[in-house]
């Protein structure tokens, strides 16, 4: 991921084909050891293609796949079909959730994060 971000940067800051000693300079100036291999093959999958294009293909496959708020609207409106009976068992269900998850907060494994 963290070579595909330095190439769209280089791709931003107005270079249309980025190259590895590109991609290399950015990747240095964070602090990251740049691996040939993998900046060669996001080099090779781009190579010749629009940025924008490739951002405009990749939005419409995102589009496409399920999320998880279909599905939990999906579980809303069963429920409410149902007689909505199961809507108020599984607020109680996530209140005791959030009980349990705040007893553990207070376990911080012998340090914290300002010690």
């Amino acid at each position: 991921m963290r070579y595909v971000a330095a190439y769209l940067l280089a791709a931003l800051a107005g270079n249309d084909a980025p190259q590895a000693k590109d991609i290399q300079k950015i990747l240095e100036s964070v602090g990251i050891e740049a691996d040939d291999t993998r900046m060669q093959k996001v080099i090779s999958e781009l190579d010749g293609k629009s940025i924008d294009e490739v951002i405009a293909q990749g939005n419409g496959k995102l589009a496409s796949m399920p999320a998880a708020g279909a599905v939990a609207a999906v579980a809303t409106s069963a429920a409410v079909v149902a007689g909505g009976a199961a809507a108020p068992a599984a607020a109680e269900e996530k209140k005791e959730e959030q009980k349990d998850s705040d007893e553990g907060s207070d376990d911080d494994m012998g340090f914290g994060l300002f010690d």
